[in-house]
């Protein structure tokens, strides 16, 4: 056998031990945990065939604790870049068989290639997260390569789209680098985010409580907020990913995909014309108008169960995709309060950096009152919606359905915000407050004076409503731009978006912006 034969065949069997990473013995146990190994996700995530691995021979450079005795070839992450659907992206995934997937100074080198190429390239990064954290045996050099890798995750913001997937555990300082991405999907059962796990929390507080409890994909979709999606099984948060990057374009110079669509432009669909109650007090479903509305009924909801009185999420309007942000009267009443404004803040400002339209669908009778709101800075909170509004270049089409009172109206994209098109319905309420309300201000007095202070109350509730609450006012005024059927919302959006399809503006020069945070 030739030299150069020699040479091809130790190459075969160099990469065939990477493949195994930890070893078999070390797969069986991930395989037996219910869990895949890294390449076997990135396998399920790419197009078949479309994977390109770098640094596969990439070993520590550690020498303490006997670590110059123990090299994995790889160092327990897998890195490269492939294609979703054709489109190019970028990948890392953390191989749990290899030192429990611990970050290194050379993994994290590994991580930041690929993560500044994706940028240098314009394409979307996803990284599979399954860590048990720094390497302890590496000191301040494992640290130093999450700071690294953050700074990536900083530099690259805005830039191109960046998803994190928790398939495992993500403890300690790991956990900064998914809070920095644009969307977390988490594993129920199997992963977990904490910043200090039960036994610290158990020293210091006195509380006993289970790594599920702290950091679970359920507490962090439905309480803290930190994770965008929970999933059941490693193939259904493969499969989102794959659906989360068809909404969103490779970069930020890019303009979102478009496909064909066979759902009719000019579709109307009467049901909308007696969707809104009669009773201004009593709650509707507004996903039901969300997908009466959008390409075939197809919406991918974001936050699904956080802050369930705002609904945030992508569909399409002939075949463009469009970020929506709706209120839910049927969840205290679709009021704004801390949470629901900081959701959909981060939302609309994801929406901006990466040029795809806003739609607004409004029913808010105002902001959520009480000492625990205004305590916890429901001010600030509220302010991060209305700057990122108000920030927003992309086209904003906003449609008022029902309440639209005081604050809450200028925040939820009003004309006031550079709304490009806003449109009501017939039955929408545009006002300072609510009739009940603004009666009892404007006619205190009258009120306990009259002789059927019911009666009074009814007639008075009635010329408000019929001087302010209601969509002419408004119109009169040039704030909202035409009134609509509401049957005839579907067709309506999708002109606007078609006319606002070339829309410039660009905001005063500055180094960056100050949002209250």
């Amino acid at each position: 056998m030739s030299n150069q034969l020699e040479q091809i065949k130790e190459l075969t069997l160099l990469r065939e031990k990477a493949r195994l990473g930890g070893g078999q013995k070390r797969i069986d146990a991930q395989h037996e945990k219910g869990k895949c190994t890294a390449r076997e996700r990135i396998s399920m995530l790419l197009d078949e065939g479309s994977f390109e691995e770098f640094d596969m021979f990439v070993t520590h450079r550690c020498d303490n604790f006997g670590m110059q005795e123990k090299t994995i070839l790889g160092d327990g992450v897998v890195t490269g870049y492939g294609t979703i659907d054709g489109r190019l992206v970028y990948v890392f995934a953390q191989d749990f068989t290899v030192f429990g997937g611990s970050l290194s100074e050379t993994m994290a080198m590994k991580i930041c290639k690929v993560m500044e190429q994706a940028m240098k390239v314009g394409a979307p990064l996803i990284g599979i997260n399954d860590s048990g954290g720094a390497r302890i045996q590496e000191g301040v050099n494992a640290l130093a390569g999450y700071g690294d890798i953050f700074q990536n995750n900083i530099l690259g913001s805005g830039v191109i789209p960046q998803i994190s997937a928790l398939f495992g555990p993500c403890a300690g300082g790991a956990v900064y680098s998914p809070a920095l991405t644009d969307f977390t999907i988490m594993m129920k059962g199997s992963s977990y985010m904490f910043l200090t796990g039960p036994k610290v929390v158990k020293t210091v507080t006195g509380e006993d409580v289970t790594q599920e409890e702290l950091g679970g994909a359920n507490v962090h979709a439905s309480k803290s907020g930190v994770a965008h999606f929970a999933v059941d099984t490693e193939e259904d948060g493969v499969e989102l990913i794959r659906e989360l990057l068809s909404y969103i374009p490779q970069n930020n110079m890019e303009e979102p995909p478009r496909i064909e669509c066979d759902d009719p432009v000019d579709r109307l669909d009467d049901s909308l014309n007696d969707i809104i109650p009669d009773s201004p007090n009593k709650p509707y479903n507004m996903f039901e108008i969300i997908h009466t509305l959008v390409d075939n009924g197809k919406f991918l909801e974001v936050h699904k169960e956080y802050a369930t009185n705002v609904i945030v999420g992508f569909a399409r309007f002939n075949g463009t995709s469009v970020g929506i942000v709706a209120n839910q009267p049927r969840v205290l009443a679709g009021v704004l309060d801390i949470n629901a404004s900081r959701k959909a803040a981060r939302f609309v400002r994801f929406c901006d950096a990466f040029n795809i339209p806003l739609v607004t669908l409004v029913d808010v009778p105002g902001f959520l009152p009480g000492t625990h709101q205004e305590y916890g800075g429901v001010i600030l909170h509220g302010a991060k919606l209305l700057y990122a509004y108000g920030e927003a270049t992309v086209p904003k089409i906003t449609v008022i359905l029902r309440k639209a009172y005081g604050g809450a109206y200028i925040v939820m994209s009003s004309k006031h915000l550079g709304g490009d098109l806003n449109y009501a319905w017939p039955s929408a309420e545009i006002a300072v407050m609510g009739p009940s309300g603004a009666i009892e201000v404007l006619y205190g007095k009258e009120m306990v004076q009259a002789e059927d202070p019911a009666l009074f109350v009814e007639q008075k509730e009635k010329e408000y409503r019929d001087k302010f609450a209601n969509p002419y006012n408004a119109a009169r005024y040039g704030y909202i731009d035409d009134i609509i059927e509401p049957r005839n919302t579907r067709f309506r959006i999708i002109r606007s978006l078609q006319l606002l399809a070339t829309k410039k503006q660009s905001l005063p020069p500055k180094k960056h912006d100050n949002l209250p945070l």
